[in-house]
């Protein structure tokens, strides 16, 4: 086809006028346009929530004051949000799930328990913990996850040796000798010196707690629904005591399946009697001579735990929720109380007063005479099964999704302070001289990084002296479940993976 086109030399002056005009009319149409934009712009401006941007500032009771983040933004249909920054429960920029509020002045978050009021340039009013009073301010970044510190490891271990099957259960250390239990059926007794067997006892069920000693004598409970005594210079079979509890089912720590029952009960053992917990809620008091039973008293949840002697009581937790003191002499109930969730952890007495942790509201401080609350300190949601330790009138304890180990005050339940170590401290910390050894363990995947490590904590401030790595074997989880144990001048420790080791005590 073929085109009839002009040249510029003739384009008429008539031409030229209308376009000059066309041109005109386009300019004034594109103001027009920006002028509306920019309008628009303003409008859209002025109808932006105050309450938008970044938020930090801190919240807390007189017993601890922590950091806290917030930041309102808009997802993509325009729809205002949340996202949450708390350091010391390791959430940095994660979305809590529920339905943000506005009404006026007010922010209402209900999934969080956050109710707070815009103050000109501050948020005030309460978060949890329980009911936090919480004061922020706007800020133009909120923190960040931060990795493990760059310490020295640490002396290498002496030695290692594997034990086959998996260890949740803390090594006990005497004369010489570690004795500890795995899931894979047996009980070890370990020269401390270099790591070669004394003897082993084969249960043929899992054992995950610690064993208990007396002068000559070795006290286990297994999965078999046994308590068995062994002689400790042998391994021999000395009696089995039946707890009744065989056919009680656990369900091993899984990425997706969060009804953890790891936790195994080591014996306590008190003159002529041992007293011991059992999966089916039953507690026994057993005859240590002859292995028969004085009396049984009966729980509505597992026991998982130690018990602890308060004079002429002894004090135990179950899963039911309660922590009990019984009479020693008939298993008669004297107290109970409810902890408001399931207690793993062993009772402490110090002074007068029973500590121990449960899987909600944190540590709780008892009257031991009578079961009368104290105080309760929160652990920011995070389980305590860590079982504490007294020393120089300082509580010493570890803790689940919080990673810290905490320094805390007995009187009153106040934070001295709290040590990032990275991973889930369940055991004991181990206070020897100025320094605090603590067992670590990793997992992945799981919604809070865990990583896992042999650490030293200096006692005074907490700070990180040495960190020992462990790296991930493969399995959901790794590293140090259960405490570190004294041995001279040594420190030894039992993986999850089944192996024990001797770390040189610097």
């Amino acid at each position: 086809m073929h085109v009839r086109t002009r040249s510029a030399a003739a384009v008429s002056t008539t031409d030229m006028a209308r376009a000059s005009a066309g041109q005109g009319a386009t300019r004034a149409w594109r103001w027009l346009l920006a002028a509306t934009l920019a309008a628009c712009g303003h409008a859209l401006a002025a109808a932006a929530d105050p309450v938008e941007g970044k938020w930090f500032g801190t919240m807390g009771s007189p017993r601890e004051r922590v950091e806290v983040g917030l930041e309102f933004r808009r997802d993509d249909q325009g729809k205002l949000t949340l996202r949450l920054t708390q350091p010391i429960m390791n959430y940095f920029d994660v979305d809590p799930g529920g339905e943000l509020r506005r009404d006026g002045n007010k922010v209402e978050y209900e999934a969080l328990g956050l109710s707070l009021t815009l103050d000109g340039d501050r948020l005030v009013g309460t978060m949890p913990g329980p009911n936090s009073a919480a004061e922020l301010r706007r800020v133009k970044s909120l923190p960040r996850e931060q990795a493990p510190p760059t310490v020295p490891t640490g002396p290498a271990p002496r030695w290692q040796t594997r034990l086959g099957g998996q260890v949740y259960a803390s090594p006990v250390v005497a004369d010489g000798v570690a004795y500890i239990g795995t899931t894979g059926g047996v009980v070890n007794a370990i020269h401390t010196r270099d790591g070669s067997h004394a003897w082993t006892y084969s249960v043929g069920a899992p054992v995950h707690g610690a064993v208990a000693l007396d002068a000559d004598a070795l006290y286990v409970v297994a999965d078999d629904g046994f308590l068995h005594k062994l002689d400790r210079a042998s391994g021999k079979l000395q009696w089995r005591y039946a707890l009744g509890d065989a056919a009680t089912p656990r369900v091993l720590p899984h990425p997706a399946v969060f009804d953890w029952d790891w936790q195994g009960v080591q014996p306590l053992v008190a003159g002529n009697i041992v007293y011991v917990g059992a999966g089916d809620g039953g507690f026994h008091a057993v005859d240590a001579a002859s292995g028969e039973r004085r009396w049984r008293f009966d729980t509505r949840g597992r026991i998982r735990n130690g018990a602890a002697l308060a004079g002429e009581r002894v004090v135990f937790g179950s899963a039911d929720h309660f922590v009990y003191a019984l009479e020693r002499a008939s298993g008669k109930e004297a107290w109970r109380f409810d902890t408001g969730a399931e207690v793993d952890a062993t009772p402490v007495l110090h002074e007068g007063r029973v500590l121990v942790g449960n899987r909600g509201a944190g540590l709780h401080s008892l009257d031991a005479a009578t079961g009368e609350l104290k105080w309760r300190l929160y652990f920011w949601g995070s389980w305590v099964e860590s079982t504490p330790v007294v020393h120089d009138d300082v509580i010493y304890i570890g803790s689940s999704d919080l990673r810290r180990v905490s320094a805390i005050d007995p009187a009153d339940g106040r934070v001295r302070w709290r040590s990032d170590v990275h991973g889930w401290s369940w055991g004991t910390p181990l206070v020897l001289g100025d320094r605090i050894h603590v067992g670590v363990a990793g997992g992945t995947p799981y919604f809070v990084k865990h990583v896992a490590s042999y650490v030293t904590l200096d006692r005074a401030s907490g700070r990180i002296l040495t960190r020992w790595p462990l790296p991930d074997a493969g399995g959901h989880q790794w590293g140090i479940a259960g405490s570190p144990s004294p041995d001279g001048d040594q420190v030894i420790v039992a993986t999850i993976e089944g192996s024990l080791y001797a770390f040189p005590r610097k």
